[in-house]
């Protein structure tokens, strides 16, 4: 774990279906923004460490689609898609999430992107079709995985800066 990285992550729950994470970067939004929407990056810092990723498609557009799959240390795979309702580069991303080991328990994604003094925050509005598909995935993980995602993502940004 970065030294106070989980301090720049937060997770709140603002309704019965949403999960709110925010996270500041100390990058400019532009950069923030490239990383994060380029599939050659990907690989780099989605997911837990312990996984490799790899982009299986990923056109960013509206209408386009994503699919990420994780490849674990034990040889088992888990692929996540989903498609993009708007981009507005560098300052909404607004995406589909569907884990595939679960098909049907779909979330919206809505993420903006806001610089102040060189330093970008993000704000990642996710919001599912029930309060027990939200605790399910909260409960399976994702607020750690989340976490090491954006630490990750924290790493390769100093490295690009």
């Amino acid at each position: 774990m970065a030294a106070g990285s989980s301090s720049l992550t937060t997770f709140d729950k603002p309704s019965d279906r949403e999960i709110l994470i925010t996270h500041v970067f100390d990058a400019p939004r532009e950069l923030v923004w490239k990383v994060m929407t380029d599939p050659a990056t990907i690989p780099q810092w989605w997911g837990p460490r312990s996984q490799k990723t790899t982009v299986d498609k990923m056109d960013v557009r509206e209408g386009g689609s994503w699919r990420f799959i994780s490849h674990g240390e034990d040889g088992v795979e888990h692929a996540f898609h989903g498609e993009y309702r708007e981009v507005v580069p560098p300052e909404r991303l607004v995406y589909t999430f569907e884990y595939e080991g679960m098909p049907g328990h779909v979330s919206l994604e809505q993420v903006r992107y806001e610089e102040h003094d060189g330093k970008t925050s993000m704000t990642n509005t996710v919001l599912f079709d029930s309060m027990e598909d939200r605790d399910g995935m909260f409960e399976a993980g994702m607020e750690s995985g989340s976490r090491e995602t954006m630490e990750r993502l924290d790493e390769l940004l100093r490295t690009m800066a």
